[in-house]
């Protein structure tokens, strides 16, 4: 069974002061191996809790998570993590980071210089492998943090908002980047973010979440990823449809939240 399936997934968190709050409720997923998807909602859906529960971090309170048949229990090199931040080691410099991976799996040396040559070509890093963490950009920082990732032979990549913090032109060119990798290593992809733009461009499937409790609202399967792999993005945005989707979404998530706030102003 290949693929990563999500079961009927609900997490509820309990509060110290007594009570709870329901995160996730009955999400389900079916995911084939190499498919691309992005995950939308307002704030407080559930997005970075599902994709938590995936990586192992989490223990759902109901349901479970299987990849290609055997249960997620925790944390393991098969699913890897992408954060905002690239959560990098700063003593370290960029080969050595990359190379975290392999060498704490007691990869031999030889192989392993020759897999961190290759990932830092592919990301366009190559001439900074000996540069310390601190030098780079915040672009640069991902791109590191995105070949670790990679080091380490992940069947799927979890991305909790990688590029929520690079300025408009680092995170087109990320996106684009992101595409690619799609694209030349066929790993399963699952991409959280805010900006409905970024995910209409990085999801072949695109979750809309409703708020809380965290649920599916509505699901896309989209074009606007395939046709984005080695072209031009803006181009891509001026499709009529990637225009109307993100109006449409928009509209969606708009009135999720003014229901959100409705619900806070009767609770004070």
């Amino acid at each position: 069974m290949s693929g990563l399936i999500i079961d009927d997934i609900s997490m509820r968190f309990e509060l110290p002061a007594g009570g709870s709050v329901q995160a996730l409720q009955n999400v389900s997923l079916d995911i084939k191996q190499g498919q691309l998807m992005s995950v939308l909602g307002p704030s407080g859906c559930g997005k970075t809790t599902l994709l938590n529960i995936v990586a192992g971090f989490l223990a759902p309170t109901e349901g479970q998570v299987r990849l290609n048949g055997h249960v997620v229990t925790g944390p393991g090199q098969e699913r890897g993590m992408v954060f905002q931040q690239g959560a990098l080691f700063e003593w370290m410099n960029v080969r050595e980071n990359v190379a975290f991976g392999p060498k704490m799996n007691g990869v031999e040396k030889s192989k392993m210089d020759a897999t961190v040559d290759h990932l830092l070509e592919v990301v366009g890093l190559q001439d900074f492998k000996e540069k310390a963490i601190y030098e780079l950009s915040g672009g640069m920082q991902q791109r590191v943090a995105l070949a670790r990732c990679l080091a380490n032979e992940p069947e799927v990549i979890l991305m909790d908002e990688p590029l929520g913090a690079l300025d408009a032109l680092t995170r087109e060119k990320m996106q684009g980047l992101v595409l690619k990798l799609w694209k030349e290593t066929g790993k399963t992809i699952i991409l959280i973010t805010h900006s409905v733009e970024e995910a209409l461009l990085l999801g072949e499937r695109l979750l809309v979440m409703a708020p809380r409790p965290g649920r599916i609202h509505k699901e896309y399967r989209l074009p606007f990823a395939e046709n984005g792999v080695g072209a031009d993005l803006r181009e891509v945005k001026k499709d009529p449809d990637f225009g109307s989707k993100r109006d449409e979404i928009l509209s969606m998530i708009w009135d999720m939240e003014e229901e959100i706030m409705g619900r806070t102003e009767e609770a004070a």
